[in-house]
This record gives C-alpha cells, sequence and structure tokens, in this order.
C-alpha cells in the first residue's frame, strides 16, 4: 500500500519552483511513496513533466470541487507549502496529518515597517524542508527543479546565426513595477553589452520589450510576450548568462545552475528568496542602505516615495563589468 502525499503550492510560477525540491525529497527519500500536487490550473503546466509528481489536482474555480476530487484519492499526509485561506480549507476538511510552512509575516511586516530583521538566515527552501523532519528527509544538495519537454522547448535553429553561437537572457519580467529594473536602464544596459541579447517576460511586458529593442543597437531580440513560458525557460537554459528580476524566470535559471545576476528593487534577499544554489559566479544587485527598502513584500505599481532609487541607482557599469567577465 502506497503512501500518498499531498503538497499545496498554488501560485505563482517563481514558489512552485521553489517546491520542487520537497516532492523530490519525498519521492526519492521515503519509501513507497505516491505524490500528489494541488495548485491553480494556469500554474499546472511548470509541474506535468515532473517525474516526481505522480498526480496534479487543480484548483478552479469552485475549491469544493477540488475538495471532493482529493477525499476520493484516500491521501494520508498533507504538505502544506502556501498556508492560506484555501490551503487550511482543504486541510479542515480532510482532517488528515498535515506539515505547514511558516510564512512569517509577522517577522516581514517587522521588516518592511521598521526595518528590524527579525527574519532567520535561511533560503525558504531548506524552510519548506522543516515541514518534512517527522518522515527523516534530507537536504540532497541538488538545488531545485524544471522540467521541459522537447516538443515545448525553443528551437534553437529559429535563432538568428550569431545568437545561435550564444546570448544574454535578459528577464524584464515582474509582477509589480517596483520589482523591475526600469526599461531606461536595461536599455542602457543593452547598448553597453556586445553580446546578443534576448529579451524575455510575459505579455505585460511586450511593450516594454519593443521600446527596448527600438533603443538598441541591433543586438536585441525580443521574446517577451511572444512565446510560452517552457519555450523562455528552455532560453533560459541555453543562455550563456542571465540578466532577471526578482521572478518566476529566475529561480528556474538557478534551477539550470546559471550565472545570474539579479537585481532587487523594493524586495530583498532577506525575505529568502534569492536564487537557490545558482552558479556560483552568480551575483545579487541590490542597495543594501537604502532606508525605505524593503517597502512591501510584494510591490506596488508605482514606487511610494516616487523617486524609486532602489532600481535608479543602480550601477549599470557595474552590471556590463559582470557581464564582460561572466559571458
Amino acid at each position: 500500500m502506497k503512501i500518498k502525499f499531498l503538497v499545496i503550492r498554488f501560485s505563482s510560477i517563481g514558489d512552485i519552483v521553489l517546491t520542487t525540491p520537497v516532492v523530490r525529497y519525498l519521492k526519492q527519500q521515503v519509501d513507497n511513496v505516491e505524490i500528489h500536487f494541488a495548485t491553480k490550473q494556469k500554474h499546472a503546466p511548470i509541474l506535468n513533466s515532473n517525474p516526481y509528481i505522480d498526480k496534479i489536482h487543480v484548483l478552479g474555480e469552485n475549491i469544493n470541487d477540488l475538495i471532493v476530487e482529493l477525499q476520493e484519492e484516500k491521501l494520508d499526509y498533507i504538505i502544506d507549502l502556501h498556508q492560506n485561506f484555501r490551503s487550511n480549507r482543504i486541510k479542515r476538511r480532510l482532517k488528515l496529518p498535515a506539515f505547514s510552512f511558516n510564512k512569517l509575516n509577522f517577522q516581514k511586516f517587522l521588516l518592511i515597517q521598521f526595518k528590524i530583521n527579525k527574519l532567520p538566515d535561511k533560503h525558504i527552501v531548506d524552510r519548506y524542508l522543516e515541514t518534512l523532519l517527522t518522515f527523516d528527509v534530507k537536504n540532497d544538495g541538488k538545488g531545485l527543479d524544471h522540467f521541459i519537454p522537447e516538443n515545448e522547448a525553443f528551437k534553437v535553429a529559429d535563432l538568428p546565426v550569431n545568437f545561435q553561437k550564444g546570448f544574454v537572457a535578459f528577464v524584464i519580467a515582474g509582477t509589480y513595477t517596483t520589482k523591475k529594473l526600469p526599461v531606461s536602464k536595461v536599455s542602457e544596459i543593452c547598448k553597453e553589452i556586445e553580446f546578443p541579447v534576448i529579451l524575455l517576460g510575459g505579455k505585460n511586458e511586450f511593450d516594454e520589450g519593443e521600446k527596448i529593442l527600438s533603443q538598441s543597437k541591433g543586438n536585441v531580440l525580443n521574446y517577451a510576450g511572444k512565446i510560452s513560458l517552457n519555450e523562455s525557460a528552455s532560453l533560459v537554459r541555453r543562455a550563456n548568462i542571465v540578466l532577471t528580476n526578482d521572478t518566476g524566470l529566475m529561480h528556474i535559471a538557478a534551477a539550470f545552475k546559471k550565472k545570474i545576476l539579479s537585481f532587487w528593487g523594493n524586495t530583498v534577499p532577506d525575505f529568502g528568496m534569492f536564487p537557490y544554489q545558482p552558479h556560483p559566479d552568480s551575483k545579487i544587485m541590490e542597495l543594501k542602505n537604502l532606508k525605505c527598502r524593503p517597502c512591501s513584500k510584494l510591490g506596488y505599481k508605482k514606487c511610494p516615495k516616487k523617486h524609486f532609487k532602489c532600481m535608479m541607482d543602480l550601477d549599470t557599469n557595474e552590471v556590463v563589468l559582470w557581464v564582460n567577465e561572466n559571458f
């Protein structure tokens, strides 16, 4: 008889990628297990090809439909890595032994509002691992996972010849404006870089990508909003180096052990969601002594202080130097 685990993480791209070690630990270190994963419908493709997951359950408009589906599975344990109203509702209804992730919201509040840092010096992945202590699961040191089906990868032959020889992946995406390096800064960097650059992001970044493209010297391709997540991920995997905001593709780049230069605006690495075990030459860029940082654990549409110094004051010369040293 198999032991059935349900892992819960509804969103978003980066947060789900950060749960992949937990899934692998359970599958490889606990005998005779079956791993179920509950997430939102739109995020299921991130996990569809994960060989450590036996079944994905999707949250639609009605959570009761998901609960009924989960009840029929006769699960044994719940690993709640989301810890919100919906995950708590599932736990109440299923009445199973549950191990829940502590989001440390009070500690984040102290850091945001009073700049008092009581957060543990520990990555969120290592904190996720604490939910598995009962099962004597250990960190295997292999980092994150992201699996791309061959038919969903970007066809390298479709790139211009000079890009096929190597390129910089520049992830301009971000859920909130205050987590994104401004267009003016991205354009400035691209003009100083002598290597081919591919811009990546979602539909919301298409116009920004086109503006950067129009200001470039011919070494830039804009694929933001034009290709799928897995096509973008496959370009990240193939890139020589990755420049990125604090966003989902940053964590996918870490899964591929890429050299990552990450830009941090209103959020801070102290929250524990910096690139996990990327290439050792990776670097974090942030203004550590800016008194208004962090101003939010998520982000805003515009800088509350109206100056946006956390991003605008990042040194583009330092970026170009890192690119030249690591390409």
